[in-house]
């Protein structure tokens, strides 16, 4: 399954809302420098799916707020 996801790197708090328009909007407090957000976004959408870090597949957007994952469950 694919997902957009909206992240909003250096907030206050660790959250996945999912949004009405299908998009997830995440957030978390990790800064976006070397991949350090992304990591904490798959960490927290691993926990939203219930499904290990590994089956959580960046595939477009690495360095983009827009992106796209590849959820394996």
């Amino acid at each position: 399954m694919k997902i957009t996801v909206k992240v909003k790197p250096n907030s206050h708090k660790n959250e996945v809302l999912p949004l009405k328009s299908g998009i997830y909007e995440i957030y978390t407090t990790v800064v976006p420098e070397k991949g350090k957000a992304n990591k904490k976004v798959i960490e927290l959408l691993a926990k939203e799916y219930k499904v290990s870090k590994s089956n959580v597949i960046l595939v477009k957007g690495e360095t983009s707020k827009l992106k796209i994952f590849e959820i394996i469950q």
